[in-house]
């Protein structure tokens, strides 16, 4: 049977909506993340690179890395061929004078085609956080417009908890919409600002809006407190929002925003409804993954789309099936939104999902070798492996059937050694932790490499090599002394980098003697990998990560 899977699209919605990413203003506010300015104008090029319409790049006036950011833009280094570069404020203050205002002012001095500025919807906060009166909370929208339209640029209005108010006081939310409109104003946002309302509730009264004003571009800006921030977004589309704010990855202050990366082709995949330029969207979990790296938090696997487990099939029900039609569990063409179909090898695996999964990695195994892998796999699996976690050591675990063994070292034994110098009494008073003050560890490796050092094949004058290196920890220093030991044999090390190292204890109940798992996250700049390594000894563990880790880089497979 064949399953179309053409978006179908409603006359009903829009044929296209605008794409407004706020990364760099909402999305930094996101527990745990602190851009540079350099760490900005990186994802700003990314966010230009995917086609995104509108780029906030922050509140000019508030701190020294949003003013440096608009300045270096405007500076001309950040080159845009398709975004347009957004500055963020606020309206006017209570009974203030709008040329005398320096939230607008630097508005204007941020040099941005377009402004977009946050404004009060909810007569509570009007009241009770401005404590001014309704009809001064609306002319200092209409003001602040109508300011920034008299200095020639286009601006957008986020009203804040405009949900919140509008259920509340629909009146007073509707006349600061129509302020902002009369003034100027291009898009109006209706902003769920504390994130609790439902897809219902957001498309009924965007729908209203719509039809209030039908000459102007209705936005959506939606917090995800219930979840719901994607799902809230495509219900103000099919109310006909034509504008939606969110960002990469959902970033955002409390539980985040709006995902660009699950909203956009959710709209065009699904819907049929342009969000991003033809081609585009191929580079979405690049774009992903390359913002996660700069804002230094660990992709999320689990998201839709991009995550790195968005197709992946562990069943064996599952990848039997899609071996012979993918569209029979996965729902769109991973390659659309530029991932992959990967197929978890564990000890509940079958054959087929073994022999998908050699396929998939470009491992040839006859029905022999396939026993042996399956084989080995519930083993080492029995006794605490976990290698749908860990890619990299199940491609060598396969290599090694085949009868492959690692060309480049061969380990002959290491040492490593923990020597605790006390801090004096003084560092001890200044420091409670002193006690760890004065900790060095240094690792020897013995290793035999071929004495041509290409790396490509060992040959009966291997060479036999001492050498020691120092770290803070005994991976680092393990490490440390391998690099000692091969010098520059292999230029591919140069770019090869632990980016994450965790530890698991498997048998608590035997407490400091349990069995330790080690997973290891490397990364040449352009791929990642992870490795894995069980033992009761937490360094021999960290050991058979880390060398699976480099044996893979290595093969740059």
């Amino acid at each position: 049977m064949d399953i179309s899977r053409e978006a179908v699209h409603n006359p009903a919605w829009p044929e296209s909506i605008d794409i407004f990413d706020t990364t760099l203003r909402d999305g930094s506010q996101f527990e745990g993340i602190a851009l540079t300015t350099d760490d900005k104008l990186k994802i700003a090029r990314q966010l230009n690179s995917l086609g995104i319409d509108y780029i906030e790049g922050g509140w000019p006036g508030s701190n020294p890395r949003d003013d440096a950011f608009f300045q270096r833009a405007a500076a001309g280094e950040l080159e845009l061929d398709h975004s347009t570069l957004v500055a963020f404020g606020s309206t006017r203050r209570p009974k203030g004078r709008v040329d005398e205002d320096q939230t607008l002012a630097n508005l204007i001095s941020a040099q941005t085609q377009v402004c977009c500025i946050v404004a009060k919807s909810w007569d509570y906060h009007v009241l009770e956080a401005l404590r001014t009166t309704l009809d001064e909370g609306v002319a200092m929208i209409q003001d602040s417009v109508a300011f920034l339209r008299a200095n020639d640029r286009r601006v957008f209005v986020d009203f804040e908890h405009f949900f919140d108010g509008y259920k509340r006081n629909p009146e007073f939310t509707l006349r600061a919409l129509e302020a902002a409109a009369v003034a100027g104003a291009e898009a109006l946002v209706l902003c769920d600002t504390n994130g609790g309302s439902l897809p219902h509730e957001i498309e009924g009264a965007t729908r209203t809006v719509v039809e209030m004003f039908p000459e102007l571009v209705v936005g959506m800006h939606t917090q995800n407190d219930t979840g719901c921030a994607v799902a809230n977004a495509v219900a103000g589309v099919r109310a006909g929002s034509r504008h939606v704010q969110g960002t990469i990855n959902g970033y955002g202050e409390r539980t985040g925003n709006c995902d660009l990366t699950t909203f956009v082709p959710n709209l065009t995949l699904k819907m049929g409804i342009r969000t991003l330029p033809e081609g585009a969207m191929q580079r979405l979990t690049a774009v992903s993954h390359h913002v996660a790296e700069i804002v230094n938090l660990p992709p999320n696997d689990a998201l839709p789309y991009v995550g790195k487990s968005a197709f992946a099939h562990k069943a064996g029900l599952h990848t039997s099936a899609i071996a012979r039609r993918p569209d029979a569990y996965e729902h769109v063409d991973p390659s659309l939104v530029g991932n992959g179909t990967r197929f978890l090898v564990s000890d509940l695996s079958g054959r087929s999902t073994v022999e998908l999964k050699a396929k998939e990695l470009g491992i040839e195994l006859d029905p022999n070798q396939l026993t042996q892998v399956l084989a080995e796999l519930k083993a080492l699996e029995n006794v605490g492996y976990h290698f749908e976690a860990a890619d990299a050591s199940l491609q060598l675990l396969m290599r090694r059937a085949t009868g492959w063994r690692n060309p480049f070292f061969r380990l002959e034994s290491f040492r490593v050694t923990v020597e605790h110098r006390p801090g004096d009494k003084m560092a001890l008073e200044i420091n409670p932790l002193g006690h760890y003050d004065g900790v060095e560890t240094e690792a020897t490796i013995k290793l035999i490499i071929p004495a041509k050092g290409s790396g490509d094949q060992p040959d009966e004058k291997a060479k036999r090599i001492i050498a020691t290196g120092e770290g803070n920890g005994p991976v680092n220093a393990l490490d440390a002394a391998f690099r000692a030991a091969v010098g520059n044999r292999f230029a591919r090390l140069d770019s090869v980098k632990l980016s994450d190292y965790k530890v698991r204890i498997l048998d608590s109940e035997r407490g400091t003697g349990a069995v330790t798992r080690v997973l290891i996250d490397a990364t040449d700049g352009d791929r990642r990998w992870s490795t894995i390594g069980v033992s009761e000894n937490i360094i021999e563990a960290s050991w058979q990560a880390l060398s699976d880790s480099i044996v893979f880089a290595l093969l740059g497979s």
